[in-house]
């Protein structure tokens, strides 16, 4: 298995983009890009002006200037590398410390975060450590130890660089926060508790009003919030999404376009009745001690969710695991479009529409040519709605494709990359259609979202 730099090379043909693309999925999280000249075909052996072996990893590439950086895991260290885009060389790679080994899902990795750089800091977040910060050159600046975690699919929310501060998300089953740090220093100048948020690893992206300031627009589990980044307050909120989202929202105006899926059983239709928590306990809190061990779970579905809601691990369910096993179960998967803005609880005026088929759990929604695109993490169901009234306009399978989707969709000159787990990348044309302009097998896995530079 390889990083997916490879495929953001071959894209080094054509001409720069003045964005350049440093954050997870480029400027501001689209996923667009304003390169001009991007090849519809490549591979192995087309199109590839150099190659270079990485280390495993999950993380995406991030770009500024004639620079790549990543991160990945190179004999269970944690590295941090630079590449030179013209040619592949390997500039410098850095080690963090790795103070714990974290539980993580199977199909999460240590290195999973994408790194942030603004040309002159680049800063990088681990679940078994914390933040790190350097010059664009490798020189360490600063150690921001944080953790240690409790996610139980593992940390994937990358950091952010905004002004002067690093922002980083740690939504986890208790103590969820977010934070800023000075970028020079590394002093952490606020934190902000997120009690709602559970599960999931959403990537924050940044709003401005028109004549107002910036705020950061963050999903999680059940609400999208908005915070200040000046001293990390609460803004305003908006309920009536899943219980675990880990896509990171696009804007288009002021409207933010946010898909999530917590399990099938949120699908309309699908949904299971839940009991109260009264109900629960009464039937199986057998010794009253508030508490309901897995193996005395009152329905077998709650039996086999227990150790997903094990917020505190004890084995058993206490009542306020319950009561959001209940909300979780009774949350609908759903593309949410929302207008921003407000002071408090927004959901009565802001939801402009809901959908609810072929949500994807991991893969970020792309907004390119007026047209809302989704692609289902199995299958290769592509989902395309106008962004405005959230009408469908096409759903489909991407022709001879049964694959799992990982990779979030990104487009630039024309056309939309959509990247599957088994190595093929489909490059559709603009617009509510299915039908590839090609098809490219790179010959190895996927799992991070390619740059277009």
């Amino acid at each position: 298995m390889v990083h997916f730099l490879v495929l953001a090379l071959t894209f080094g043909l054509a001409a720069a983009s003045d964005t350049g693309w440093s954050r997870f999925r480029g400027p501001n999280g689209s996923g667009i890009s304003d390169t001009k000249g991007l090849p519809a075909e490549f591979g192995p052996d087309k199109n590839v002006i150099w190659k270079v072996d990485l280390p495993q990893g999950y993380s995406s590439p991030i770009i500024h200037g004639n620079r790549i950086f990543l991160t990945g895991l190179r004999d269970q260290s944690l590295v941090t590398i630079a590449v030179d885009r013209s040619n592949g060389k390997v500039l410098w790679e850095r080690v963090a410390p790795r103070v714990r080994t974290e539980k993580l899902d199977k199909r999460n990795r240590p290195a999973a975060a994408s790194a942030a750089t603004d040309g002159t800091y680049v800063t990088v977040f681990f679940g078994d450590y914390g933040l790190v910060t350097y010059d664009v050159s490798g020189k360490e600046l600063w150690k921001q130890p944080l953790g240690p975690f409790n996610n139980v699919y593992g940390m994937g929310a990358s950091p952010l660089i905004i002004g002067d501060r690093v922002i980083v998300v740690c939504d986890q089953s208790t103590n969820s926060f977010i934070a800023a740090y000075d970028k020079k220093t590394g002093k952490e100048l606020w934190r902000t508790a997120r009690t709602e948020a559970k599960s999931g690893h959403s990537t924050p992206v940044v709003w401005t009003p028109r004549g107002g300031k910036a705020q950061i627009i963050l999903p999680g589990s059940f609400l999208l919030s908005a915070y200040d980044p000046d001293n990390g307050k609460r803004l305003w909120w908006v309920g009536g999404l899943s219980f675990e989202l880990k896509s990171t929202p696009v804007i288009k105006g002021d409207v933010v376009y946010i898909n999530g899926f917590g399990s099938p059983e949120n699908n309309p239709g699908s949904k299971i009745a839940v009991m109260t928590t009264e109900e629960a306990f009464a039937k199986a809190d057998l010794d009253k001690d508030g508490k309901i061990p897995r193996a005395d779970s009152p329905t077998p579905h709650a039996r086999g969710n227990q150790p997903y809601m094990d917020f505190n691990g004890d084995g058993n369910w206490s009542r306020d695991e319950w009561d959001y096993y209940k909300a979780a179960m009774e949350s609908d998967n759903g593309m949410l479009a929302i207008t921003m803005g407000g002071t408090g609880d927004m959901t009565a005026k802001s939801v402009r529409w809901k959908y609810h088929r072929g949500i994807p759990q991991l893969p970020s929604p792309l907004i390119y040519g007026n047209v809302l695109y989704m692609v289902n993490d199995g299958g290769g169901i592509v989902t395309m709605l106008e962004p405005d009234k959230g009408e469908l306009l096409l759903q489909g399978r991407l022709p001879g494709s049964s694959d799992t989707f990982y990779a979030s969709p990104v487009a630039g000159d024309g056309k939309i990359y959509i990247a599957s787990e088994k190595g093929k990348v489909f490059v559709l044309p603009p617009g509510p259609k299915l039908e590839p302009i090609a098809v490219n097998d790179l010959g190895d896995n996927i799992y991070a979202t390619p740059a277009l530079v």
